[in-house]
Formats: structure tokens, sequence, C-alpha cells
């Protein structure tokens, strides 16, 4: 009886604790600027990944939407003055996985690199949700409506 006991007791806690893992790789499945765990994986990735170029502050580089004397656009800054908040969160992980001559037309010219083998997908997520964090509530909101249509 008491073997039992111990094997239903020994059950319930593995399932529940398959369970939490379960929940926690869904959580991470997905881009959340509002879930603090995320956001705080996601903000030394960052600063290690992507703030040479976009910026400590994700100011990106000066002057982002002139093309530099070899042809290709600097850095653009992923806070709310630039534009990463115009694409959809599905765009922003492939362009940062890939890299953006994965998407560009042939000849583009580019600095952003891939980061497949660099960072996993879980990372990619937290890189954004950190940076998505960073913006006003205004353009959050709008960034929800867009991603449900």
């Amino acid at each position: 009886m008491v073997r039992k006991v111990v094997t239903v007791l020994l059950g319930l806690c593995l399932g529940g604790a398959g369970l939490a893992v379960w929940q926690l790789g869904r959580a991470e499945a997905r881009i959340d600027p509002a879930n603090p765990r995320l956001v705080e994986l996601g903000r030394p990735l960052y600063v290690k990944h992507c703030a040479q170029c976009h910026g400590a502050n994700l100011e990106g580089e000066a002057d982002w939407q002139t093309r530099k004397p070899n042809g290709e656009l600097p850095a653009p800054p992923h806070d709310a003055s630039g534009h990463t908040w115009h694409h959809a969160n599905e765009q922003l992980f492939a362009l940062i996985k890939h890299g953006v001559a994965r998407f560009a037309p042939p000849g583009y010219k580019t600095a952003m690199p891939g980061y497949v083998g660099v960072l996993s997908d879980s990372e990619i997520r937290a890189v954004l949700s950190y940076i998505q964090s960073t913006w006003p509530q205004e353009i959050r909101d709008r960034r929800a409506a867009m991603e449900q249509n």
C-alpha cells in the first residue's frame, strides 16, 4: 500500500515538473516584452551581440537612413524612433536568425549577419522581448493589434 502511494506521489511530482518545463518552453517559444524573465535573458544578449552596431541604448547608428560610401545602410535604431516596431515578430525573428542578405534582393549591401549557430531560437526571442520592452505602451499596443491580424 505504501509503495502504491509513493508511486502515485512520485508520478504526480514528475508530471507536475514536466508540465512546468512544458509551460516554460511555451513561454520562451514566443516574444513577450511583458515577461520579466525573457526581458532579463534578452538584455545581456542584446549587449553582447547587438549593441555594437545598434547602440547600447538601442539608438542605432547616426544618419541611419543614408547609405554609407560602401552602399550599406547604417544599423537602424531599435528604440521607438526607428522602424523595427513596424515589422511583424516573425519577420524580425527571421532577419536576426538568418541575416538580412537572405531576404534582400541580389546585390543588396548589408552588414547584418545571421545568428544561426550563435543564438538559439529562445535567445533570439529573448532579445526581441528585451527590445520590445523598451517601447512605449502605445507602440506595444499597436504591435499587439498588428500581430493579431
